[in-house]
């Protein structure tokens, strides 16, 4: 690898003038379409929320449960997502100029590009998006998909779904150093780092993911009791499900960025090996990559699917934080728990939510007894 990075720089002016004149027009490209996706964002960018989600009961935006110490964290939110893709497009661009094709800067990409499908992947485990978040016109199709809002703040991703690579490797290198080459992290390094990416996976998306339930940002308003903590309040977090599932990106990230001795990466040699794009590499791998955490990626929403549509989600959040916007209740059990409506059973709400003759008719508890009324939750 180094061998071929420094061969154009050894060619001499006339040789490297030529990639140089590519990247400055690359560079123009690319600073145009980000100009262009800020403008159509700021654009369309909202907080207002579409009647379709609204309720229309309830003026202004109170909030019946206090979140993390007592305070309001969405502005906090909104600015830290703007710091922290502002700081990850200066990685990026540092990053491509030191090593243009990067298998790290091709992941990184790609888990960026993922975001395409995350209001499936809110539709599917019921990730429910505070409505105060910057969001999208929930009218728009695949937007709309997304139980309320689909927020701006997904864009971040990549520190998500990438993160655990980083310090996964560097255990991985400094045992395969302590143990030698006979030892099973070094005759076996894609199920070593595989595992580790697991583990550290797991720990960080619970660490991260139960702040951010506790600021308010999201809810998981149905959850199944057993394998989740926090279960019946508005805080309730599916650990072993969502904790796991999310490896089901974050280890084919980690593996497909692994280089052995001769300097490839897994996306590399697959890359390679298909023949894909022989004469542009660096696309054939960026191909490789997208498509397979793509599936990866949907392979953590079939894994909620079939927990949604089996109606073993059966532990609603109470009580239901975002008054203003109607109760995300496409089976009935924050009915049967005696929320307050008016409910909203989003799209695919159907065959797609084990729902085939739509939201069910269910009886409401007697006063008094339902786990979500207003009453209780507030006295």
């Amino acid at each position: 690898m180094s061998t071929d990075q420094s061969t154009p720089l050894a060619a001499g002016k006339d040789s490297a003038s030529p990639p140089g004149h590519k990247r400055g027009w690359g560079g123009w490209i690319a600073g145009a379409a980000l100009a262009a996706f800020a403008l159509f964002f700021i654009a369309n960018c909202r907080v207002a929320l579409d009647p379709r989600v609204a309720n229309p009961n309830v003026h202004g935006r109170p909030r019946p449960v206090k979140f993390i110490f007592g305070l309001d964290y969405i502005t906090f939110l909104d600015s830290a997502t703007v710091v922290a893709l502002i700081v990850l497009l200066v990685v990026f661009v540092r990053g491509w100029r030191r090593n243009p094709g990067s298998p790290v800067m091709l992941m990184f990409l790609c888990t960026t590009l993922i975001v395409w499908q995350d209001p499936i992947m809110n539709w599917s485990p019921f990730a429910v998006y505070n409505p105060d978040l910057i969001h999208w016109p929930e009218s728009w199709p695949l937007v709309s998909l997304s139980p309320t809002v689909e927020p701006f703040v997904v864009f971040g991703y990549v520190m998500f779904y990438f993160g655990p690579y980083f310090p996964a490797v560097w255990v991985l290198r400094k045992l395969q150093a302590k143990y030698g080459p006979t030892s099973y992290v070094a005759r076996h390094p894609l199920v070593s780092l595989g595992l580790l990416a697991l583990a550290i996976g797991f720990v960080f998306d619970a660490w991260l993911e139960i702040q951010l339930v506790h600021t308010g940002m999201y809810i998981y308003s149905q959850v199944i009791p057993w394998g989740s903590i926090f279960t019946g309040t508005t805080f309730q977090f599916p650990l072993i499900w969502e904790s796991f599932s999310v490896c089901f990106v974050m280890v084919p990230a980690a593996i497909l960025c692994y280089r052995d001795d001769t300097g490839k990466s897994v996306a590399e040699k697959l890359a390679a090996k298909a023949k894909l794009f022989p004469m542009r590499p660096v696309l054939g791998t960026f191909l490789v990559m997208f498509a397979i955490i793509n599936v990866s990626y949907f392979a953590y929403g079939a894994w909620f699917w079939v927990i949604k549509v089996s109606h073993t989600a059966t532990s609603v959040a109470c009580p239901w934080p975002y008054p203003e916007a109607k109760v995300y209740d496409p089976q009935g059990y924050y009915e049967k728990a005696g929320a307050q409506g008016p409910y909203s059973v989003g799209i695919w709400s159907t065959w797609a939510s084990g729902e085939p003759n739509g939201r069910p008719h269910v009886q409401a508890p007697p006063p008094g007894q339902g786990a979500c009324e207003p009453a209780r939750t507030n006295g």
